[in-house]
C-alpha cells in the first residue's frame, strides 16, 4: 500500500512537471491555482493532525503576500528572496501568536484563528503608507516577467516541497506526539510529551508554508490587497479539499485539491457568485456521509478485502 502511494506521488510529479510542454496558458494557470491550494490544504491538515482546527490560513497567506510585495518594492529585494521572507515572517508571527493562543483548545482556538485573519486585514487597511491602504500595493511587473512556464514551475516547487514535508512529518516523532495529543491530551502529558511545545512548533511551520504560498501568489499576480490577499476562500476551500480527499494523510489533501480544484474552476464559470455555497454543501455532505474522505473510505474497504 505504501509503495502504491509513492508511485502515485511520482506519477503526479511527472505529469505536473511536464504539463507546460503539452498544454496552453489557461490550463497552466488553472494547474497553478490548484497547486497553491494543494499547499494550503496540506498545511491545514498537518495542524489538524494535532486535533486543532485552524481558520487562520487566509490570515498567514495574506501576511506572506504583503511581506513579499512590500520588501520587493521598498527594499528592492530579489523576488525569490522576498517570497522566502514572506514565509519566514508569517512563521515568526505565528510563533509569537501561538505562545498565547495555543493555550486555547478546540472551538476557542478555531474562533481566535478566524479572528486573526480579520485583524490582519484591518491592519493592512489602516497603514496606507506601508500597505497602500484599501487599494493595496501593486508591483511594476510580475515575477519572471509573467512567463507562465517559469511561474508555474515556481508554484510546483513550493507544492512539492510541502508534500515532502508532509511525508517526512508522517514518519517523524512529531507525528506520533501530535497524534497522541489529538487522541487524548491528558494521556500524552502523563507520558512526558510537551504538548504546548509541539503545538507551537507545528503552528509556526504550517503558517510559514502558508506565508510562502502567499508570497508566491503576490508576485505571480503582481499585487497585494486586503480583499484579495485576505480572502476567506483560502480557508474554506482547503478545508473542503482536505475533507473530500481524506484528513490525517498526505494523499488525501493532494487528491482532494486536484478534484475539488478542478470542480471549483468549473463552478466559477457556471456560478460566479455562488461557488462558495457549493463548497459549504460539499463540506456538510462529506462530514455526514464520508467522514474519512475518499482515501480513508477506499483504504478501509481495501483493508477489509485483504
Amino acid at each position: 500500500m505504501r509503495n502504491w502511494r509513492y508511485l502515485v506521488y511520482a506519477l503526479a510529479v511527472i505529469v505536473f512537471t511536464t504539463l507546460p510542454f503539452y498544454t496552453g496558458v489557461y490550463l497552466l494557470n488553472v494547474a497553478g491555482y490548484i497547486l497553491i491550494f494543494m499547499t494550503l490544504t496540506l498545511t491545514w491538515d498537518m495542524l489538524l493532525r494535532s486535533g486543532q482546527i485552524s481558520f487562520g490560513v487566509y490570515g498567514f497567506f495574506g501576511v506572506g503576500a504583503y511581506t513579499a510585495v512590500i520588501t520587493f518594492l521598498d527594499a528592492s529585494i530579489h523576488p525569490l528572496f522576498s517570497i522566502l521572507l514572506g514565509g519566514i515572517f508569517a512563521g515568526f508571527l505565528a510563533l509569537v501568536i501561538g505562545l498565547f493562543v495555543l493555550q486555547l483548545r478546540a472551538l476557542y482556538f478555531a474562533i481566535v484563528t478566524l479572528a486573526l485573519g480579520g485583524i490582519f486585514m484591518v491592519v493592512a487597511r489602516n497603514i496606507p503608507e506601508l500597505t497602500g491602504g484599501p487599494e493595496g500595493r501593486v508591483l511594476p511587473s510580475t515575477i519572471f516577467d509573467g512567463d507562465p512556464t517559469k511561474t508555474y514551475w515556481l508554484i510546483l516547487a513550493v507544492a512539492v516541497l510541502t508534500v515532502i514535508i508532509s511525508i517526512l512529518f508522517e514518519k517523524s516523532r512529531v507525528h506520533f506526539a501530535v497524534t497522541s495529543i489529538r487522541d487524548d491530551e491528558i494521556v500524552a502529558r502523563s507520558s512526558g510529551i510537551n504538548v504546548f511545545k509541539y503545538l507551537v512548533f507545528l503552528f509556526a511551520v504550517t503558517s510559514a508554508i502558508q506565508g510562502l504560498a502567499g508570497g508566491v501568489y503576490g508576485h505571480i499576480y503582481g499585487f497585494a490587497s486586503p480583499e484579495g490577499s485576505f480572502s476567506l476562500t483560502c480557508t474554506l476551500l482547503p478545508m473542503a479539499m482536505a475533507l473530500l480527499g481524506g484528513i490525517y494523510t498526505t494523499l488525501g489533501p493532494v487528491l482532494g485539491a486536484i478534484l475539488l480544484g478542478s470542480i471549483s474552476e468549473l463552478l466559477k464559470l457556471l456560478m460566479p457568485y455562488g461557488h462558495l455555497l457549493v463548497y459549504g454543501i460539499i463540506i456538510i455532505v462529506v462530514i455526514l456521509f464520508f467522514p474519512r474522505g475518499i482515501v480513508g473510505t477506499l483504504g478501509k474497504r481495501f483493508e477489509k478485502k485483504r
